[in-house]
């Protein structure tokens, strides 16, 4: 693994089997296999959330951890020296069966795997900086204990981060690693999204900064250009926003952090993985010196494979770049899972089954967390009418949420019961909700704030009591009309009781407007709220969808 020593990198090559090199001299053909954002999804994803469009456009079954491992089996048996890396976001967010037991079943099938590195995301330090370190060093939960196995050993490859500072601006984790294969090396820099502070708690990434991702790029890049390590990689847990297409497809939104990170770097760096938006793309961006280098993203969940396959000039250490090929490859469940991995996979599910498979409800249809024009969705508003209901009685008169603390459809599949591992998927941050006071313009200013500051729209989920519109030609900052509370229009004056979760009440997401509430009171958990609304209303159907109106 990498150390870091006062702040010096100091490289410790980490040697992964692959064939000896070429003889004569010849190139050396070297394989990078990345994946992206699993979030402990061991289990094969239901829904939309399994599903990937293929090439062709048809809708494929795909993602679970053992049919991850036998396609990386596959791809290892065809290309010697083959290297696995991850993006980030490994954890956090997860399904029951890794949440539950801290997400160490994930870290043993990551190691599994044979992962050689991985970047941080932002989900690594859901639970801040210190469980982070145990995921990375091992050890028993301080307050759980080994909830999974008597111990854990921790994660066998490093966790990057170069632009993760502390106190004295100082690296906090390691900036790079080498991976030593067919005898030429690879340097591998990991970098987090520095706008990391604002989408986890406070108290996540205390003591912690977040420095420009360029800038900690070519100084990791630097360092290992100065120590021989001519190929090298980029893992960057941030990317674009699709714009539809195939699996190996380049269709992005202009203007993408992660295209902007692609083509600042120095050229020394040979290809950008990037991750974070849950994106499909294979993509060229040019170097600072006009060279193309590839930009890739595959998807989430386990549902994709990025492939790069690489030609390394063993006298000068270095890729030929107008040899590189790049792809991403559906992780489809036609093929004989893995049998190591999926013992895993079975031990976390069986341990888990006492608590997920307790029913906890039922549906008419689908709860989906996808909607139409206007943002409003299905599940959003369930979600919403259910910290609502879970607040009602202590002053709220409304509730909002943030539609990235809802992380998986509510699929009527087989029979419409739902069970707490489908709720907990749909809610697992364990997030506290708070009442707080807005007036009616504070209330419109979260609400502008649903475009403005935001690398795309991000609409937040409200209860039954509030309506608005909003128009797609007005400018940002004055998009927002026509708000109602419980159908009386909205006071700017007035005081009104509003139901957030925790990390929206402190201005996460960029919603800083909900930071100048005030008369701040703590209810319930949100996943609580959640459980307790389904079971007092069986057989729930997804409600209309009337709260946003969007016009031209």
């Amino acid at each position: 693994m990498v150390l870091v020593v006062a702040g010096i990198v100091a490289l410790e090559v980490r040697n992964v089997r692959g064939s000896a090199p070429v003889a004569g001299g010849e190139p050396v053909p070297v394989r990078i296999v990345a994946f992206n954002d699993l979030h402990g999804n061991l289990e094969p994803p239901s829904g939309s959330s399994g599903e990937v469009d293929d090439a062709a456009g048809t809708s494929v079954e795909a993602g679970g951890a053992a049919y991850l491992a036998a396609h990386v089996a596959r791809l290892r048996a065809e290309a010697a020296n083959t290297v696995l890396l991850s993006s980030g976001d490994n954890v956090g967010a997860s399904p029951v069966a890794s949440a539950l037991f801290h997400d160490e079943p994930t870290i043993e099938v990551l190691d599994a795997l044979g992962v050689a590195a991985s970047t941080v995301g932002n989900h690594e330090f859901d639970e801040g900086s210190t469980e982070l370190r145990r995921l990375q060093d091992g050890g028993c939960h301080p307050v759980d204990g080994c909830v999974f196995r008597p111990d854990f050993d921790g994660a066998s490859f490093p966790f990057l981060g170069a632009n993760v500072l502390d106190t004295a601006g100082a690296p906090a984790l390691p900036t790079s690693t080498v991976v030593e294969v067919g005898g030429v090396r690879i340097g591998v820099i990991g970098v987090t999204l520095r706008e990391l502070p604002t989408v986890v708690t406070a108290e996540a990434v205390a003591g912690l900064t977040f420095g420009d991702e360029i800038a900690a790029t070519d100084a990791a890049s630097a360092e290992l250009t100065a120590q021989g390590v001519a190929a090298q990689v980029l893992l960057v847990h941030q990317g674009d926003e699709g714009a539809g297409g195939g699996p190996s497809d380049c269709s992005v939104e202009p203007g993408g952090a992660g295209s902007a990170i692609a083509r600042g770097v120095g050229a020394d760096v040979d290809a950008v993985f990037t991750a974070h938006t849950h994106q499909q793309y294979v993509c060229a961006q040019p170097d600072p010196a006009g060279n193309p280098r590839p930009l890739v993203q595959g998807l989430s969940f386990g549902r994709l494979l990025s492939v790069l396959d690489l030609v390394v000039d063993p006298t000068t250490g270095d890729v030929v770049r107008e040899s590189t090929t790049a792809r991403n490859e559906v992780v489809s469940r036609d093929v004989e899972p893995d049998a190591a991995v999926q013992a895993i996979v079975d031990e976390a599910v069986t341990d888990a089954a006492p608590i997920a498979d307790e029913p906890v409800g039922s549906i008419t249809a689908d709860l989906l967390r996808s909607g139409g024009p206007s943002g409003e969705t299905p599940l959003g508003d369930v979600i919403a009418d259910a910290q609502l209901a879970a607040t009602r009685d202590a002053g709220a008169r409304v509730a909002i949420t943030n539609p990235g603390g809802i992380r998986a459809d509510l699929p009527f599949a087989p029979d419409g019961v739902v069970t707490y591992g489908e709720a907990f998927t749909v809610q697992p941050f364990g997030n506290i909700m708070q009442i707080i006071t807005l007036t009616g313009a504070q209330l419109d200013a979260v609400l502008e704030q649903q475009w403005a500051g935001q690398s795309s729209p991000r609409i937040l989920q409200i209860s039954s009591t509030l309506h608005y519109s909003w128009s797609k030609a007005a400018p940002v900052g004055d998009r927002v009309t026509a708000i109602t509370i419980d159908g009386v229009p909205v006071d700017p004056a007035a005081p009104y009781r509003v139901a957030v979760n925790n990390f929206l009440a402190a201005g996460g997401d960029n919603f800083t407007a909900f930071a100048d509430g005030t008369d701040l009171t703590g209810a319930e958990i949100d996943l609580d709220a959640l459980l307790s609304y389904l079971g007092a209303n069986p057989g729930l159907a997804p409600p209309a969808q009337d709260r946003i109106t969007v016009t031209d």
